[in-house]
């Protein structure tokens, strides 16, 4: 990396760029004329601007020859730092554009736990660092709404929900794909044996205790004030067991026979060790969706390019996927 001494030594003598890409051209072509006519211009005003700086300088740069001319020990120091700075200043412009561009940089991404179990998640963010092998990016994992704040506060840059009330001010929620439900059972329960592929309605589960999501505080979530609202209209009251903040522990619960529950069928790829899955039907109302949230009229250019991204992967993705059903 170049010091700031380069550049006082060349700027605070009145050298501006142009003139260092003058000394360089003489410098390795050792003749005005060809350096003329490498810098597009006349040899008398190079001779002139050469004659100019070793002025400014107060020292000689290039020893006059018959044929040409060769730099002296100053001109040497004087063309090893004109280069550097040079390259410093190609580095600084070529910089600048990428950031523009949103090649280069750094971006937080949250996420919620559920979602980060969709295969979608990982591959966005494995392409999204392929193609743009510059920018930084920094994961962040939380509850929706407290990553919704959070980019609200500027502390993420996008994160990846799943979420099913409007937008909310100042901060806009694209919708990449939705995916339908499963049932998660103890390995042991009655439903869970014989064929796997057959699919079980709400109301075969009336008699459960149900394992929901929430947080902390035991306030459900929306999908899982969603599922209680699709089991009136299937006929019947959800006796709640348990409210859980985690997946994991969400699992966990069922796997210890504790409960049963409808999740999104990503989960499926966890392959819990206690834990039986079974296809939903009816009950078309719930979906779970997966969005990606970001600030509205953000203007880093990095996360114009992650949004990009995000929806052409999610595209492909809702294409192969519906190619192989």
């Amino acid at each position: 990396m170049i010091r700031l001494k380069h550049y006082r030594y060349f700027l605070g003598m009145g050298v501006d760029l142009r003139h260092l890409r003058y000394i360089i051209a003489v410098a390795e072509e050792r003749n005005i004329t060809r350096a003329a006519e490498r810098l597009d211009m006349q040899p008398p005003p190079l001779s002139r601007q050469i004659k100019a700086i070793e002025r400014e300088l107060d020292v000689q740069l290039f020893r006059r020859k018959p044929r040409g001319v060769e730099l002296t020990d100053a001109g040497r120091a004087f063309v090893d730092n004109a280069h550097a700075v040079l390259a410093q200043v190609d580095y600084t412009f070529e910089t600048t554009r990428r950031t523009a561009r949103g090649e280069q940089g750094r971006i937080c991404v949250g996420y919620s736990s559920t979602a980060a179990f969709h295969p979608l998640v990982p591959r966005v963010i494995r392409e999204f660092r392929g193609a743009f092998p510059l920018v930084t990016v920094t994961l962040v994992e939380s509850y929706p709404t407290d990553l919704i704040e959070r980019i609200g506060d500027e502390k993420i840059d996008v994160a990846f929900i799943r979420r099913l009330e409007p937008n909310t001010e100042g901060i806009e929620i694209n919708s990449l794909l939705e995916e339908q439900m499963v049932i998660a059972l103890p390995t042991g329960h009655a439903l869970a044996q014989g064929d796997d592929h057959v699919a079980l309605s709400l109301k075969d589960l009336a008699g459960e205790s149900f394992v929901l999501f929430g947080d902390t505080k035991g306030t459900l979530s929306m999908q899982s004030n969603a599922f209680v609202a699709a089991c009136h209209v299937a006929g019947f009251s959800p006796r709640i067991g348990q409210i859980v903040p985690h997946i994991s522990a969400r699992l966990n619960l069922i796997a210890a026979s504790l409960g049963v529950a409808v999740v999104a069928g990503s989960l499926q790829h966890i392959k819990m060790e206690g834990v039986a899955f079974r296809r939903l039907k009816g009950a078309t109302q719930l979906r779970a969706p997966l969005s990606v949230a970001s600030r509205r009229g953000d203007p880093s250019s990095v996360a114009r390019q992650f949004l990009k991204l995000a929806k052409r992967t999610a595209r492909v993705f809702h294409e192969n996927d519906r190619e192989a059903s």
